[in-house]
């Protein structure tokens, strides 16, 4: 049996008002000036001096750096650092969901170990830890202020670069629903596909446990009642609130757990394509489950996510007729929420699958799955996915 090392966020509040705790908390750690790293809207919104306000209160000064995008590139962690170096900034902030908290991470790293955005490529590459972070959420799926991960766009090969750092790790998380009611609904809709996805991928990861399972079951049966209901509703607060749980317990999960290939397989298509994450993974992962259910050795797994998800007589089931049961529920919900059904639909060449099935395979994710594909494999999922097909 192999010893295992868990990790978590240091700080995390929850819950209607939670940015209120934050004065409270930073107080106690101290610091001069802090960056808030955000993107455009967020900051034309007045969100952003929102939270800058909050900062005033807790006795730092502040200023804001709005040019993050979706999938974040070198050259935008680039800017970022530099403007921390100007101000000599004791915090970052992140406000914003995984753009904007990965690129804090990056320049954290960065700006604490030396050397560029390239160099910590892959799992424990930094020897320090970096500016500390305070990740303010404003979406509900990629859990990315309670992981050890971040990614980042390669501008030049236009590859996703996965970092797996336990130096990276956010110092205060706040999950405030009321940053949460605004987020559209396609938004809503792909960043808790993320979720649901982390969850499943923590449980069918060769690194799952007891303790990540806990986590990644609980997340999937809540995301499975409450996505549709933010989605069809903003306003709903309840439903909100146990989305900002679940994308929390699936982000633990995976963050000791690992992932696999629909991560893999989706880093590659965000990275070339320039597509939202979420939507990718949402995509993909009906056919990497098939993949999984016919070449993995998963009966115990797939059984339990189908008895999550709402099964009758999963116990009676074989491995294959539990997958093909998961597959059809995931690819309901999908539907339900608009997700596109293939990846035709995103603007995807079918020329480029051999080429995209060598970027997953060098992904750091790949790792974790429970069965390691070769080449062809990969491009057939590819294929499938963009046929909308099955495996044969």
């Amino acid at each position: 049996m192999c010893a295992e090392r868990m990790e978590a966020v240091g700080t995390s509040f929850f819950g209607k008002g939670a940015i209120q705790l934050l004065p409270q908390e930073l107080k106690k750690r101290g610091g001069r000036r802090a960056l808030i790293v955000t993107d455009k809207f967020l900051y034309e919104s007045g969100m952003a001096d929102t939270v800058g306000n909050v900062l005033l209160d807790s006795g730092l000064e502040y200023a804001i750096y709005y040019l993050v995008e979706p999938n974040p590139s070198v050259q935008i962690v680039n800017e970022c650092i530099e403007a921390a170096k100007v101000l000599d900034v004791d915090w970052f902030v992140a406000l914003g969901g995984g753009s904007a908290i990965d690129t804090a991470k990056a320049a954290s790293i960065v700006l604490g170990n030396g050397g560029k955005v390239e160099d910590y490529e892959g799992k424990d590459k930094s020897k320090n830890p970096g500016i500390p972070i305070v990740a303010v959420n404003t979406t509900a799926g990629t859990g990315s202020e309670v992981t050890t991960f971040y990614i980042i766009t390669d501008d030049k090969t236009h590859s996703k670069m996965c970092m797996v750092d336990t130096n990276c790790k956010v110092s205060i998380a706040i999950n405030d629903i009321d940053f949460m009611m605004s987020m559209p609904a396609h938004l809503s809709a792909a960043t808790g596909m993320d979720a649901l996805t982390h969850g499943v991928e923590a449980i069918l990861s060769k690194r799952a446990t007891p303790f990540t399972d806990k986590d990644a079951y609980w997340a999937l049966s809540t995301i499975q009642e409450y996505l549709p209901r933010a989605v069809a509703n903003g306003g709903d607060e309840k439903a909100r609130e146990m989305m900002a749980y679940a994308q929390y317990a699936a982000g633990v999960a995976f963050s000791n757990a690992g992932l696999g290939m629909v991560h893999a397989m989706a880093h590659a298509l965000g990275g070339v394509y320039n597509l939202p994450h979420g939507v990718c993974n949402a995509v993909l992962l009906p056919y990497v489950l098939e993949f999984n259910g016919e070449h993995a050795k998963l009966s115990r797994e797939f059984h339990a996510i189908a008895k999550t998800l709402g099964v009758s007589g999963a116990e009676e089931m074989s491995q294959k007729q539990n997958a093909v049961q998961v597959v059809q529920i995931i690819r309901e919900l999908s539907d339900k929420l608009g997700i596109a059904k293939n990846l035709k639909m995103l603007g995807v060449e079918e020329k480029d699958f051999t080429m995209l099935a060598d970027l997953a395979l060098q992904d750091v994710c790949m790792a974790d799955n429970r069965v390691f594909p070769n080449l062809q494999q990969v491009a057939k999922v590819y294929q499938n996915a963009y046929q909308g097909g099955t495996m044969s």
